[in-house]
């Protein structure tokens, strides 16, 4: 499989691997208000973001991650990106993070929608893990809307300091929520 090269296509948005191409849009786009429920904090030099997509294509040439841009398909405007963390895990972890303009459209549930079945037909899992803040109810939509049953909460302290209440979701393969197998 390869994962350079990978592409995938939804109604309206394609998803392709991260390139330094998009290093400008991470770089501005990915800023204090986006990372607010999330673990990590926005870039201050645009060194740090190029160090970003230098170590994730690291990581998606050994297979370990992939890290996909989100792109709007017909005028291919940046949106956003999204992860699959440990793809070789029994428990993979997807998430997505989405500029300012791109909310409130439905790209993230579109996109999670995409990747979970890209990963049903690529990858051997159990479930996919989605993280999300309490408090963050956009995000938390999104494994809700999937059959995702919450399996861990807990506290984690940001790198800015904010502690968030970390809601874990387990959301199950297509076909086991179809035939009520999925856990």
């Amino acid at each position: 499989m390869e994962l350079l090269e990978l592409e995938i296509s939804t109604s309206r948005l394609l998803l392709q691997t991260l390139s330094m191409k998009y290093k400008e849009d991470i770089f501005r786009e990915f800023n204090q208000r986006i990372t607010t429920y999330m673990y990590t904090k926005p870039a201050k030099h645009i060194s740090e973001t190029e160090d970003f997509i230098t170590d994730s294509l690291r990581d998606i040439k050994k297979g370990e991650n992939l890290v996909l841009v989100i792109l709007n398909k017909n005028s291919f405007k940046f949106l956003g990106c999204t992860v699959i963390q440990e793809i070789n895990s029994n428990e993979p972890e997807i998430g997505i993070w989405l500029k300012q303009s791109a909310h409130g459209k439905g790209y993230g549930l579109e996109t999670i929608i995409g990747l979970k079945t890209w990963a049903e037909e690529n990858l051997d899992f159990q479930y996919l893990v989605y993280c999300a803040d309490k408090a963050n109810i956009p995000s938390r939509r999104i494994p809700e809307k999937l059959g995702g049953k919450i399996i861990r909460e807990y506290n984690k302290t940001s790198l800015t300091g904010r502690v968030l209440n970390i809601l874990e979701y387990a959301i199950p393969k297509t076909r086991d929520s179809l035939l009520g197998t999925g856990n």
